[in-house]
């Protein structure tokens, strides 16, 4: 599986889901003449008829951006006097809870309860905080601070350092300062340096230095990283993420390792993080519904089209065998269709 990473001959001239802003690889979109007092109306059917219609809220909540979600929570709240989020609370409950909940929550205050579930509680999920800081945007990680902040009057960044420590630490916190430069013109020289630095912080020498990988990797812009990709195969015969894993071990493996697939293609890390959450005993439902939720407006359909090439079968099929019931139906809703 690991030769897909290795294939960096279209690396250059493809677009990454960490620079561009549009919308047009979500599986989720508006809703053309979207009216919210229907929808308000069929939901509050749903609701409080006796025994909830899962089917309309699924249909209703998977078919409408998030934007018009937000429009329909308000309006609910507005013509009952309830959040719309209690009442999905009350009504529904385990994993379609959760995923409805996602639906109606802004993207980054989504990403905020996500990055604080992560670091709460005993031991912290690191899997999560590498998963989102590396495949979110400087303007994801910008939003998710500062709803962070508002959510929980701490800066997120100083609870971040009280949670997770040594390299790892160090690393994370670089990306989650949401500061990666954005420059998109390429320094071929500079390139050549930092694959250099990065060759002899690690293949060549006797023990690792962890910091050389971390500054370079943590801040250059992702299409001056591409082109260091380049230049360190060329000079090393092994790609940087082989290097990596033959250098390195731990949580500071596992994040630069991502750091590296994303700055390669996000929606490929993602159908690998996808394929992972579900293979094995048992389904890491929070990981789906992250991944499907947060991406549906993203690069979703870039996620697919990765996830057929990789594993041979369309992420639909997989999802059909997976998870079942409201909350299968609603991440087949979302998915869009069988590839």
């Amino acid at each position: 599986m690991s030769n897909v990473w290795d294939d960096l001959d279209l690396l250059l001239d493809n677009p990454s889901s960490l620079t561009v802003t549009s919308s047009a690889r979500g599986t989720v979109k508006d809703k053309a003449n979207f009216k919210v007092e229907e929808d308000v109306a069929a939901i509050r059917k749903a609701i409080e008829g006796i025994g909830t219609t899962e089917k309309t809220l699924i249909e209703v909540l998977t078919q409408r951006s998030n934007a018009q979600r937000q429009l329909i929570a308000k309006a609910y709240h507005k013509a009952t006097g309830r959040t719309l989020e209690a009442d999905l609370e009350g009504d529904t409950h385990g994993d379609f809870e959760d995923v409805l909940v996602a639906l109606i929550t802004p993207p980054e205050v989504f990403d905020c309860r996500e990055v604080i579930r992560a670091i709460k509680g005993a031991g912290t999920t690191e899997s999560t905080l590498t998963e989102i800081f590396t495949s979110r945007s400087n303007r994801q990680i910008k939003a998710l601070s500062e709803t962070y902040l508002a959510e929980t009057g701490r800066s997120m960044i100083h609870d971040l350092q009280s949670e997770v420590s040594g390299d790892y630490a160090k690393a994370l916190l670089i990306l989650a300062e949401g500061k990666r430069d954005e420059t998109t013109n390429v320094d071929a020289a500079k390139a050549k340096a930092d694959a250099k630095a990065l060759y002899e912080a690690g293949e060549k020498k006797w023990g690792t230095d962890e910091a050389k990988f971390i500054d370079i990797l943590c801040h250059r812009s992702v299409p001056q990283l591409r082109q260091t990709l380049v230049e360190y195969k060329n000079l090393s015969k092994k790609t940087l993420q082989e290097s990596i894993e033959s250098e390195m071990s731990g949580n500071l493996e596992k994040l630069l390792v991502a750091v590296v697939k994303c700055v390669k293609s996000v929606p490929l890390y993602l159908a690998e993080r996808l394929f992972k959450s579900m293979k094995g005993a048992g389904t890491t439902e929070s990981t789906l519904t992250r991944i499907i939720v947060s991406r549906s407006e993203i690069d979703l359909l870039d996620i697919r089209a990765e996830y057929k090439k990789l594993f041979g079968c369309s992420l639909y099929t997989q999802l059909e065998s997976e998870v079942s019931g409201s909350y299968g139906d609603t991440l087949k809703h979302l998915c869009g269709q069988d590839d």
